[in-house]
C-alpha cells in the first residue's frame, strides 16, 4: 500500500504539472493535455489512480472562482500593482475574451476528464477482477465532480456547453448535436437530472473511503492519518444536490411557479447531512462538529490556517501540498509578503461593512471574523484568512497550498436557512441564523403536526433535538448558538418571523437579503457570495440586489455608477462568448 501511495503521489504531481499551464485563447490551448483512454483500465489500482487525474484538474482550477468573482463582488479591489486583467474584472469590462481569469477552459477540462473516466469505467466493469463496490463509489464521485463543474459554470456564466461523449481537448467543442449550449434554466435541469439518475444504474450519493483503501489495517488512526484529507476531495452529494435545488427553486419562483418540493428537498438534505455530524455520540459532551457554538470563535482561524481541512467545519475541499508541487495562487494574489505579488486587497468601504452597526450589529474590530479575515502588514491591508502573518501552518509566504473549501458546515447552515425561509419556517430559520436551536423551543421537532422543526430530531432519540443543550445523551457542553449568535458581541440580524408586516413575498425577499448580507461577512474572499447574489437576482428578477452591494465598494463615484449601470443591464453573469 505504501508503494501505491507513492505511485498515486507521482500521478498527482505529473498530471498537475501537465495541467498547470494555461492559455488565454479558449480555442487554442498550448497544453498537450489529454487523458488517453485507448487502453482503458486493466487493474483496480489504475481505476483509482485514473480518478486522481480528475482531482488534479480540480486542483488546477481550485482558486479560479475566487479570483474571477471576488474582483466583481462586494469586497475586493485591485492593488496598485495589480494586472490589467484583474482591473478589467473590477471595472466590469464587457470584452473578456482574452482575459485568462474569465476563460472557462479549466472547468471544461474537468468535464472532459470526467467523461473520459466514466467511459473507461463503463468498459472496465466487465473485467472479472473489477472491484464493483469501489467501482460504484468512484463512478458516483466522478458524476458529482462533473455536476459540480457544470453547477459552477452556471452560477458564474449563466450558461454552459453540455456534452457527455469523451473528447480529448477543449478545442473539440464545436456547435452540433453532441454539444448543446444550455441557458441557465436548462443547465440546472440537466444537472439535477444527472445527479438524480446517476450513471449506469449507480446512485450519485456513494462515497469512496481512501483511508480504508490505502491503509486497510489502520496502522495509523483516522485522526492522525494523512489519508483522512483525501476523503474531502469530492464535492459532497448533499451539498451539491441541495444547492442545485435552491437554484431550481429560484428559477421557479422567477416564473411564479410552485417550488416547494425543491426547497423541501434542500432542507431535508441539509438536515440529514448536519445531523450525521451534530448527533455524533462518540464524544458527546464536547462534540462541536458542524455546529456554530461557543467553541466556534476559538476554532474559526484554523478553518483556513491549518495544514489540512478542519474537521469541525470541513465538508468538501480541494487540497494541496506544496512539497509535492501542488499549489494554488491565493497567497500570490492576496499576500504582500515576498515573493507574493499582492494583486488584490479588501476595499476600505467593503472592509468597513464588518464594523458598521447598521450592517453588522454589535461588531467591533475585535470581532472574531474581522480579526481573521483582515490583516495589515507594512501599512497595507490584506486578506489574512488564508495565511496570517506569523502562521504556524504555513511558515513561509511561498507555501501556496491553502486548501479551498467546496462546501463547509456553516455554508450548509446558511443554505438550510434559505430553504427554511422559502418553506415559511421562519422561526427555525431565525434560530439557525441568529439565536441557536434551544431546548424547549425545539420540543416539537419530533411532532409530525408541527413542521417548523421537522428534521431537527435526534437520530438516536427522536424525542430529543441534539442541537440543544439537552441532547439524547444528556447535557451538551456546546449547544447550538446560531451562525451569528456564536460570536461574542454580535446581535441577531433582523429577519421577519411572520408575514403580517410585509406580506408573503415581501417577507421572503427581506429574509433572503438578510441571509445574503450575512454571507458577505461569513464567506468573505471565498468565492461563495457572488453565486448566492446571482441566485437572488434570478429569483426576484432584480439586478439591483447585486448592483447595490457591489457598487458600494467603489471610492470613485463615476466608476461606481458605471458598474452599477452595467449590472442593472444584465452583467451580473461573467460575459464570455463560447462561439456557439
Amino acid at each position: 500500500m505504501r508503494r501505491i501511495y507513492h505511485f498515486i503521489h507521482s500521478v498527482l504531481l505529473i498530471t498537475l504539472l501537465s495541467t498547470a499551464m494555461s492559455c488565454s485563447d479558449f480555442w487554442s490551448p498550448e497544453t498537450d493535455d489529454e487523458f488517453n483512454g485507448d487502453d482503458g483500465f486493466t487493474t483496480n489500482t489504475e481505476m483509482y489512480t485514473g480518478f486522481l487525474g480528475i482531482m488534479t484538474k480540480m486542483q488546477a482550477i481550485g482558486d479560479k472562482e475566487i479570483l474571477l468573482t471576488e474582483p466583481r463582488g462586494e469586497l475586493i479591489e485591485p492593488t496598485d500593482d495589480s494586472s490589467n486583467e484583474l482591473i478589467a474584472l473590477y471595472n466590469y469590462d464587457q470584452d473578456l475574451q482574452t482575459n485568462s481569469y474569465a476563460n472557462p477552459q479549466g472547468y471544461y477540462e474537468v468535464i472532459i476528464a470526467c467523461n473520459d473516466y466514466l467511459s473507461n469505467m463503463r468498459e472496465y466493469r466487465n473485467r472479472p477482477n473489477a472491484d464493483d463496490e469501489a467501482w460504484q463509489a468512484l463512478v458516483a464521485s466522478a458524476v458529482r465532480t462533473k455536476v459540480w463543474a457544470y453547477k459552477t459554470l452556471a452560477e458564474i456564466y449563466g450558461k454552459a456547453v453540455w456534452f457527455d461523449d469523451p473528447i480529448t481537448h477543449v478545442t473539440d467543442l464545436k456547435p452540433g448535436d453532441r454539444f448543446q449550449l444550455l441557458p441557465l434554466p436548462a443547465l440546472i435541469d440537466r444537472c439535477l437530472q444527472y445527479i438524480e439518475q446517476g450513471f449506469d444504474g449507480v446512485s450519485a450519493n456513494q462515497q469512496i473511503d481512501w483511508y480504508e483503501w490505502l491503509d486497510p489495517t489502520h496502522t495509523v488512526s483516522l485522526s492522525s492519518s494523512q489519508y483522512r484529507k483525501w476523503n474531502y476531495m469530492v464535492p459532497a452529494y448533499e451539498g451539491l444536490y441541495a444547492e442545485l435545488c435552491l437554484w431550481k427553486g429560484a428559477l421557479l419562483d422567477a416564473a411564479s411557479q410552485d417550488a416547494t418540493m425543491y426547497y423541501k428537498k434542500a432542507a431535508d438534505l441539509m438536515l440529514q447531512a448536519l445531523g450525521k455530524q451534530i448527533n455524533v455520540t462518540s464524544d458527546p459532551g464536547s462534540n462541536v462538529y458542524w455546529l456554530p457554538s461557543a467553541a466556534t470563535p476559538g476554532h474559526y482561524s484554523p478553518i483556513w490556517n491549518n495544514s489540512q481541512p478542519y474537521p469541525y467545519e470541513a465538508v468538501s475541499a480541494i487540497i494541496y501540498d506544496y512539497t509535492n508541487n501542488q499549489t494554488n495562487t491565493l497567497l500570490r494574489h492576496f499576500s504582500n509578503e515576498y515573493p507574493n505579488k499582492y494583486l488584490l486587497r479588501p476595499s476600505q468601504k467593503g472592509k468597513a461593512r464588518f464594523t458598521d452597526a447598521t450592517f453588522n450589529a454589535g461588531a467591533t474590530t475585535t470581532d472574531t471574523r474581522y480579526k481573521c479575515i483582515f490583516g495589515q502588514s507594512a501599512g497595507q491591508d490584506y486578506i489574512a484568512k488564508f495565511r496570517p502573518v506569523g502562521s504556524s501552518a504555513r511558515v513561509n509566504a511561498y507555501q501556496d497550498d491553502c486548501h479551498i473549501y467546496i462546501y463547509r458546515a456553516t455554508q450548509y447552515h446558511l443554505m438550510l436557512c434559505e430553504a427554511l425561509n422559502h418553506l415559511r419556517r421562519f422561526i427555525a430559520m431565525n434560530a439557525v441564523l441568529n439565536t441557536g436551536v434551544k431546548a424547549g423551543e425545539a420540543d416539537d421537532c419530533f411532532n409530525p403536526s408541527m413542521p417548523e422543526w421537522e428534521g431537527f430530531a435526534s437520530t438516536v432519540d427522536p424525542t430529543k433535538c441534539d442541537w440543544t443543550g439537552t441532547a439524547n445523551w444528556g447535557t451538551r457542553k456546546y449547544p447550538s448558538l446560531g451562525i451569528r449568535g456564536c460570536f461574542t458581541g454580535l446581535v441577531p440580524r433582523a429577519v421577519k418571523v411572520n408575514t403580517f408586516e410585509l406580506g408573503e413575498q415581501g417577507t421572503l425577499r427581506f429574509n433572503d437579503l438578510a441571509l445574503l448580507d450575512e454571507a458577505m461577512l461569513e464567506f468573505a474572499a471565498e468565492g461563495k457570495v457572488y453565486p448566492m447574489m446571482n441566485r437572488l437576482v434570478v429569483r426576484y428578477n432584480d439586478p439591483s440586489i447585486a448592483a447595490d452591494r457591489v457598487s458600494g465598494k467603489y471610492d470613485d463615484e463615476a466608476l461606481a455608477a458605471a458598474v452599477r449601470g452595467k449590472i442593472m443591464q444584465g452583467a451580473y453573469f461573467v460575459p464570455f462568448d463560447l462561439g456557439f
